[in-house]
């Protein structure tokens, strides 16, 4: 059988061509997804194991990606923590009672991975399943990533009770109330730790810890109030001995840090160069990016241009997983997505 082109990128080996997949590929763009959609809300699309699968599988058909992600949402694990939210269309995640107290904080339970999360592990079995077979892995090998919300964006979510562009009332807490704030972070730092290990436990092949929104804040209160508990969740996903990838955006004003974590992938956004990125990070790390999902709705000439500069500026492509600067946005013409891949492929 083939290696996987992916997995290799990851740990800095040899690949046939360079490895391509997409944050949020799996549906959101597609129509078989949307006519999902119409009759399913996220939330049980995600909590239906076939239903999750079938999502997960659609642009490895559609694209020929080299990984398949795990479709899921990164609130899963607040629900398993018996925090009360809906996920609203064109909103996002609405917390019913953002967090206010030390009193808040401790009503959150922590998670029974095996009771709580029964229905992911029977995703990843069915995915792997799929993957595993003659449909897919004639070509090469597929890997499923897991993934999760780092404690820095659950945690904004938590205390802003939605989606936010300030994050005034976050950084409140954080100044204000250290104490509220390192225990929230303590607990949600302990739970990501067991929902990441129980997607390793039943099946994926990698992961990667997503915190979106670290980059509202200053170099100084990155190292303070997120870095230590970031350091804490890949020093305990090391025994999984499976990649690990650290993604945020904005994370020009403390690359370094950022990548200081003990992991094998570092996600760079479209504000940096790759090359500059790479001189930061250092050699011994793969580097995941960079196409501004934007470029996406423009034409597929441009998106070949933009793609060369990405691959000019970066110069070695040894370990290096192309990738967008963030997810694919709903109205991408997933025919883009596709020459985008097949044009990857030939790099």
């Amino acid at each position: 059988m083939k290696e996987s082109s992916f997995l290799n990128a990851c740990y800095r080996k040899p690949t046939a061509h360079i490895p391509v997949w997409y944050m949020r590929q799996a549906g959101r763009c597609l129509p078989e997804y949307r006519k999902l959609k119409e009759t399913h809300d996220i939330l049980t699309l995600c909590r239906t194991p076939e239903l999750a699968a079938e999502v997960s599988l659609m642009p490895i058909r559609r694209f020929g990606v080299d990984a398949a992600i795990l479709f899921a949402d990164i609130m899963l694990p607040l629900i398993a923590m018996g925090v009360d939210l809906d996920i609203v269309e064109k909103i996002g995640p609405v917390i019913k009672n953002p967090i206010r107290t030390a009193a808040d904080v401790a009503k959150m339970r922590d998670i029974d991975a095996p009771r709580d999360m029964a229905y992911l592990r029977e995703t990843i079995e069915i995915v792997r399943k799929a993957l595993d077979s003659e449909e897919f892995s004639k070509i090469a090998p597929i890997p499923l990533i897991g993934f999760s919300g780092a404690p820095f964006t659950l945690a904004s979510y938590l205390i802003e009770g939605g989606p936010s562009r300030e994050f005034s009332k976050v950084k409140r807490v954080m100044y204000e109330e250290p104490a509220l704030w390192h225990a929230l972070m303590e607990k949600l730092t302990k739970n990501v730790i067991v929902y990441m290990k129980f997607q390793a436990e039943s099946g994926v092949q990698a992961l990667q810890l997503f915190d979106s929104w670290v980059g509202c804040l200053s170099r100084a209160d990155y190292i303070e109030y997120v870095l230590p508990y970031s350091k804490e969740i890949f020093a305990a996903l090391k025994g999984t001995r499976i990649p690990r990838i650290h993604f945020a955006t904005n994370t020009a004003a403390f690359l370094v840090e950022f990548a200081s974590v003990d992991c094998e992938v570092v996600g760079i956004d479209w504000r940096m160069p790759l090359g500059e990125a790479r001189k930061i990070i250092g050699p011994d790390k793969a580097i995941q990016g960079n196409l501004d999902p934007v470029i996406l709705l423009s034409n597929v000439d441009l998106i070949k241009e933009k793609t060369d500069q990405i691959l000019a500026e970066l110069g070695s492509t040894k370990g290096f997983i192309f990738n967008l600067g963030h997810g694919v946005l709903p109205d991408t013409p997933y025919e883009h997505l596709i020459a985008l891949t097949d044009y990857i492929h030939t790099k």
